[in-house]
Order: structure tokens, then C-alpha cells, then sequence
């Protein structure tokens, strides 16, 4: 399927809406993830690891909460 066709007959979503709701789940999904990779670090006595990666997951929580916000605004 080429790249400038829309897929929104597939699945039922337009594409733009399904990739708005993709990054919501994506930045929701990293946030854990860095949860568990600052806490590796932190057993590891890596306080500069744990503290980059609780950076990280901050900017995935602003992300996800950005997308959110989007999402509610264009579903009322």
C-alpha cells in the first residue's frame, strides 16, 4: 500500500486520529518502561543513569498528557 494513502478504511480510524492515539499509547507505554529502567539503575547504585532516565520518563508523561489533552479536545 503506498505511503500517501490513507488507511483509515482498514482500520476505521483516519490516520491521523490512528496516529495521534498511537503516540498517547507509546508515551504511556516509555513512561513504565523508564520507571523500570531507572529502578535498574538505582540497584546498581547508577545514580546518574536512574536520574537520566526519570528524565526521560517526565518527558514521556508530558507527551502522553499533551496527547491526551489533544484527544479529549477533538472527541467533544
Amino acid at each position: 500500500m503506498p505511503i500517501d494513502q490513507e488507511t483509515g478504511q482498514i482500520t476505521g480510524t483516519k490516520d491521523k486520529d490512528y496516529d495521534l492515539l498511537w503516540f498517547a499509547e507509546a508515551s504511556l507505554s516509555n513512561a513504565l518502561r523508564m520507571e523500570i529502567y531507572s529502578q535498574d539503575a538505582e540497584r546498581a547504585g547508577d545514580t546518574e543513569l536512574a536520574e537520566f532516565f526519570r528524565r526521560a520518563q517526565g518527558e514521556s508523561r508530558k507527551g502522553a498528557e499533551q496527547a491526551k489533552a489533544l484527544l479529549a479536545r477533538r472527541l467533544s
